[in-house]
């Protein structure tokens, strides 16, 4: 890259950076700030952006973190992403389903112009979850993927195995953990002798050795 061009990218990436400490300042100090600090956990950041430097990761920055954490594009699969943003420009916008609070919410809030919303979600879609195919894993549906199955399926669709490597896939789940952990969902560990009656377990030894079997070479 030619050194203007640098230039202009690092320039372009400083404003993004502020945009997004001063989004985070205004919903962290807002008074619905602990309910939208709530809405994602805070565990992906912004350096593990797909094409970080891209067009799409630069409004994902400069607008999803308005209201929110910032989101993985990995938290869906690519039919899913439409209606989310579509819904989530309709928040921004101050309108949605809690009428005039959606509105207070939304005070200082930028809504994307049509052409960044349809390059926002062409982002998304490109870098979305890409579903597994039961008939390539038979093995999710037997007793050594379900640990697996149902572990994923808490919070979206079940991951392709090869979207990772078996070196890669432990902090991918130990991040997953750490989500479910933020939104309450079931991720007990504790052993046998400790745990209540019939207490659902997170079994994430089950569920890495699951990923590695069949993880990208």
């Amino acid at each position: 890259m030619h050194r203007a061009g640098l230039l202009l990218l690092l320039v372009a990436l400083t404003a993004v950076a502020d945009e997004v400490e001063d989004a985070k300042k205004r919903w962290e100090t807002s008074p619905h700030g602990p309910m939208l600090e709530r809405i994602l956990p805070p565990t992906f950041e912004a350096r593990q952006l797909p094409e970080a430097e891209s067009p799409g990761a630069r409004l994902a920055l400069r607008y999803c973190v308005q209201c929110h954490n910032l989101p993985n594009p990995a938290m869906h699969h690519a039919e899913k992403w439409p209606a989310i943003v579509d819904r989530m420009v309709v928040r921004m916008e101050g309108r949605g389903n809690l009428g005039k609070l959606m509105a207070e919410m939304m005070a200082g809030v930028k809504a994307p112009a049509p052409e960044e919303t349809q390059a926002l979600i062409g982002y998304l879609q490109k870098n979305a979850q890409a579903p597994l195919d039961p008939r390539r894993y038979p093995e999710v549906n037997r007793p050594s993927g379900e640990a697996f199955r149902l572990a994923c399926n808490q919070c979206h669709v079940l991951p392709d195995p090869r979207r990772h490597t078996a070196q890669e896939w432990p902090a991918v789940v130990a991040r997953m953990q750490e989500n479910m952990e933020w939104m309450n969902r079931v991720v007990g560990t504790q052993p046998a002798l400790d745990r209540a009656a019939g207490e659902p377990q997170l079994k994430v030894d089950e569920i890495n050795a699951f990923l590695r079997k069949y993880a990208r070479r």
